[in-house]
């Protein structure tokens, strides 16, 4: 299907949330340039960096801010033009947009318009580290950006200490070697876990050691605490030799339970937890002695 923003279309314009480059420019799709060089406006997180973008393609459409500092209070501005049928393209500094970046407003208020809103998929951080990361990708659980301090960081990460999905964070170059530290002294120092640094740049590097080994890795060599961080942490699974039950997998029985028969409970919450069956089931046998 051959698309061309303002042709055969109602008396709005449609939003383009359009997916560019996180590093190498070859990345951009043909159909991404062709959008950006049709609209009327981009809204771009940054106009400094996306014109450097589009001079680099040869693309003369003009650009506004749309950060999350003037998103809420401008949005109206780009909704009028766009409800005038002025086509809108909004771009982040790099990736997906509303992906840890602004956006998320902007959009929200386009569809309560009732305007179209078209995502052009392309480069995103989190995927591209996570597709050679070399973790379990069935089922991952994107946090984006962890507290930046120590107290607000740990507390989020004691949340999600017990989760069984593979655990995906951004972070900033700064912050890498503290956000380490503090993953391992929650999850522990043998939990396998993955850099993703500086993706499709000249200094890309994926490293994926057991906590402990990858901060050692990353305070050894300065190197490792520049750049944009992706870090990729397994998720939680318990030694088949440990008869506890976690937390999470006995709030899930917990709810279970209060449906539907202990044997039906259990052989559930096995399913969503990963958590054997027998022992869920003989705790459910417990809390039926205690009740």
């Amino acid at each position: 299907m051959t698309e061309v923003p303002g042709a055969s279309k109602s008396t709005t314009g449609t939003l383009y949330v359009v997916a560019t480059p996180i590093g190498n420019l070859d990345d951009i799709s043909a159909r991404a340039l062709k959008i950006l060089g049709a609209v009327k406006l981009i809204a771009a997180e940054d106009t400094r960096h996306s014109v450097r973008l589009l001079q680099h393609f040869g693309i003369q459409t003009p650009l506004a801010p749309c950060h999350e500092h003037n998103e809420r209070d401008e949005g109206s501005r780009f909704i009028a033009r766009l409800l005038a049928g002025d086509d809108v393209a909004l771009v982040s500094d790099a990736g997906t947009p509303l992906i840890s970046d602004p956006g998320y407003h902007l959009v929200r208020q386009a569809r309560a318009a009732g305007i179209t809103v078209v995502p052009v998929p392309g480069a995103c951080a989190l995927i591209a580290a996570l597709s050679a990361a070399g973790l379990p990708s069935d089922r991952f659980m994107f946090e984006g950006f962890l507290p930046a301090k120590a107290v607000g960081r740990r507390a989020r990460l004691e949340q999600v200490k017990e989760e069984p999905r593979t655990l995906i964070f951004y972070e900033a170059p700064h912050r890498i070697l503290e956000c380490l530290q503090d993953m391992q002294a929650v999850f522990g120092d043998e939990r396998p876990a993955v850099l993703a640094r500086e993706l499709t740049k000249t200094f890309e590097t994926l490293k994926g050691l057991p906590l402990a080994e990858l901060r050692a890795f990353v305070e050894s060599d300065s190197n490792q605490q520049r750049g944009e961080c992706v870090v990729l942490v397994a998720g939680w699974s318990a030694p088949e030799d440990d008869q506890a039950v976690s937390t999470q997998a006995l709030r899930v029985l917990d709810l279970l339970l209060a449906e539907m028969p202990l044997k039906r409970a259990a052989a559930l919450a096995a399913e969503i937890t990963g958590v054997r069956k027998n022992l869920l089931y003989q705790a459910a046998l417990e809390k039926q002695k205690d009740d």
